[in-house]
């Protein structure tokens, strides 16, 4: 599938830098499997998308961190929607992290890559993505020493978010919210958001 005009829109003055990343995934991703192999048609509509969404719900000029970055989803798509904002990938496995890093250079992007534990990150950060990464409660736990007072973690999630939300032992003044998001051209997203209390 090619991008569609729509698509790119959500790519200010970074469309060039959206499809040469994109290209990388169906390519050098999928050769190193950190995509599935079937993946490569649907790296538009399946990955990219997916990850657009939650680049509208991030305030402007944060520090956001991307934990279990994987092949730099949503890190590597926010900071080209979103060149407003200080990216950070956090990953502990070294061949994801050697992608990352490449991407990082070829696309000349101004994104920090750290090789660990979410629970190892000693920096803090007013925002916290995830996708695909751990079920909510394992995520706050991994990741809540890194959010400072009034920030937030965003995971996205599938259409059992608001049942995660409900089984999730809370922090103590923490907030969780469900945003469903729904962008034209694009299927609805769930980021559930989970605030630390001021």
């Amino acid at each position: 599938m090619k991008p569609t005009p729509e698509i790119l829109a959500y790519f200010p003055g970074k469309q060039a830098e959206i499809t040469s990343y994109a290209n990388l995934l169906a390519s050098v991703a999928i050769e190193r499997g950190l995509v599935g192999p079937k993946e490569a048609d649907r790296i538009w509509e399946r990955h990219i998308a997916n990850c657009i969404p939650i680049t509208t719900i991030i305030p402007q000029e944060v520090r956001v961190v991307d934990i279990g970055s994987g092949a730099g989803l949503p890190g590597i798509v926010i900071a080209l929607a979103r060149p407003d904002l200080k990216v950070t990938l956090v990953e502990p496995l070294q061949r994801r992290v050697d992608f990352l890093l490449e991407v990082v250079d070829q696309l000349k992007l101004p994104i920090q890559v750290v090789r660990g534990r979410a629970e190892a990150v000693k920096m803090q950060f007013e925002i916290i993505t995830s996708r695909a990464v751990a079920p909510l409660e394992k995520l706050i736990q991994i990741s809540w020493h890194m959010i400072p007072k009034g920030g937030s973690l965003l995971a996205i999630k599938g259409e059992s978010a608001q049942e995660e939300i409900d089984k999730t032992k809370l922090k103590k003044g923490a907030t969780a919210h469900l945003h469903q998001i729904n962008l034209p051209n694009l299927p609805v997203a769930r980021v559930v958001e989970v605030k630390k209390g001021a």
